[in-house]
């Protein structure tokens, strides 16, 4: 079991938003997918302890891992409860937020440092450029699909239909990291990260989730760790396509969310053609 006190437990179901059942604003598929990436099964009987909710069974997970299983969960966690503040246009609760990162530390066993990671206020106020489009890891033709998409990411942004520039984006990014993958085949089939058959075989690129393209790209190198961070909260919000995904999450979508949507996509197209 992890070593976090009731102190501390209260503090993280606090910034976490579990009081009434939920964390954040994941959807039993969703909650399932993040899980997934630290290779643990949230839903199965184990974490059912206390209750079938997710934020039951969150406590259930934390009760029952150690602080070396809970603390990488619980600070990709705290990632996504700043991203998911900015994207819902929502202030950060940086008092608690400080409090629960120190947490963390204690249980990776080191201190909180502000250096650890970017603060969402400093990713979002940087100007990305697009890049030259065929420098990206695509083919020509494809290249100019996505210049075309991003044209109509700019007209939606201009009508106020934030739902279509938030799934435009989504899709223009699986379409470069796909294209990444096929045009990196070993280095993407190499990574330790790289998604496997119960056979153990890497899966053709094709069945790869975004999920799964977005952490492959960061463990090669060809996203930064900010891009990879927020390029999941894009990835969730593109989930939304599905409106029973929509409905469950109570996701309201507003013009500032699809502006934080496309600045993430401008961030990782640069990464990507090597421009930061």
């Amino acid at each position: 079991m992890s070593s976090l006190t009731d102190i501390e437990k209260r503090y993280l179901e606090k910034i976490l938003d579990m009081q009434g059942g939920w964390v954040l604003d994941y959807t039993d598929a969703t909650f399932a997918e993040f899980f997934k990436r630290h290779k643990i099964d949230i839903h199965s009987q184990r974490y059912q302890t206390y209750g079938t909710s997710k934020a039951k069974k969150m406590r259930a997970f934390w009760d029952q891992e150690p602080d070396a299983v809970v603390a990488p969960v619980l600070s990709e966690m705290l990632a996504s409860y700043t991203a998911y503040c900015e994207l819902n246009g929502r202030t950060p609760d940086h008092a608690v937020l400080e409090k629960c990162q120190a947490i963390v530390a204690r249980l990776y066993g080191g201190t909180a440092t502000t250096a650890a990671a970017e603060t969402v206020d400093s990713f979002l106020n940087r100007e990305f450029i697009i890049p030259n489009l065929h420098k990206l890891p695509v083919e020509a033709q494809v290249a100019d699909v996505i210049e075309a998409r991003l044209e109509e990411v700019r007209k939606a942004l201009a009508a106020g239909a934030p739902l279509a520039v938030i799934f435009l984006c989504g899709s223009v990014l699986e379409g470069v990291l796909l294209g990444a993958a096929q045009q990196h085949p070993e280095k993407f089939n190499r990574c330790p990260s790289s998604p496997k058959t119960p056979e153990g075989k890497v899966k053709p690129f094709h069945e790869w989730s975004l999920a799964q393209l977005i952490d492959v790209a960061h463990d090669v190198g060809l996203l930064k760790l900010d891009v990879k961070k927020f390029s999941h909260g894009l990835r969730d919000f593109r989930n939304f396509i599905h409106p029973y995904e929509q409905m469950a999450s109570r996701f309201t979508p507003d013009q500032h969310t699809a502006k934080v949507c496309f600045q993430v996509l401008k961030a990782a197209l640069a990464s990507l053609a090597g421009e930061r």
